[in-house]
């Protein structure tokens, strides 16, 4: 804000033609009812994606029966050395997120829900985080971070690959060409509400 370049007017300049063309999209959430709903995470980074400080971005997006109920995208509190580090740093906050809404559908529901899964396309941060020995790679870590290794330790939260191609989390983490934002926002249930000046019923 103090000093602005012309590399964040063109930042600012794709938030607002996003917003100006998603501005008539909503979420749909069908009638469903049946089997338990499985709880579905996924995370996603981006690697220095932060062009002032070099930090990364982390993004996280869960489904309830293949609904979208939370998401989130933050820039992380450190900076990351590699593209494992910054995966590895944004699954550990998907995992705390897991375990607490995890909690809060056995409140709500007063039943046990299932183990979460959470989607990860990096799989040298899985493999760290099932890793219950800590090496060279992560030792410098912020010990906040492994608590992702107690909970894959302890089946808290099952972590799962997912290809890159099918990580929904990238609508979170970087920006992206229309034609991938078009098919991402398909797929997590975004549809257009108001067509031309109608307003959608069910």
């Amino acid at each position: 804000m103090e000093k602005p370049r012309k590399d964040h007017q063109t930042a600012v300049q794709h938030i607002l033609c996003y917003v100006v063309g998603t501005i008539n999209y909503g979420l749909i959430y069908p009638r469903r009812s049946g089997e338990k709903a499985n709880l579905i995470g996924y995370s996603d980074s981006n690697m220095g994606g932060d062009i002032d400080g070099r930090r990364s971005t982390s993004g996280m997006l869960f489904f309830l029966g293949g609904c979208a109920i939370a998401w989130q995208s933050m820039k992380q509190r450190i900076v990351a050395l590699s593209t494992c580090e910054a995966e590895y740093v944004a699954a550990a906050a998907a995992c705390c997120q897991a375990v607490w809404l995890r909690r809060l559908l056995r409140e709500v529901t007063g039943e046990e829900p299932r183990v979460p899964i959470l989607r990860v396309d990096n799989n040298s941060a899985i493999e760290l985080a099932k890793n219950p020995v800590l090496h060279d790679r992560s030792k410098h870590i912020d010990i906040r971070f492994h608590y992702i290794k107690e909970c894959v330790a302890e089946g808290q939260v099952v972590l799962g690959h997912v290809d890159t191609a099918q990580q929904l989390g990238d609508l979170l983490t970087k920006p992206l060409g229309q034609r991938r934002l078009a098919q991402l926002m398909v797929k997590i249930g975004v549809e257009e509400l108001i067509h031309g000046g109608q307003e959608r019923t069910q």
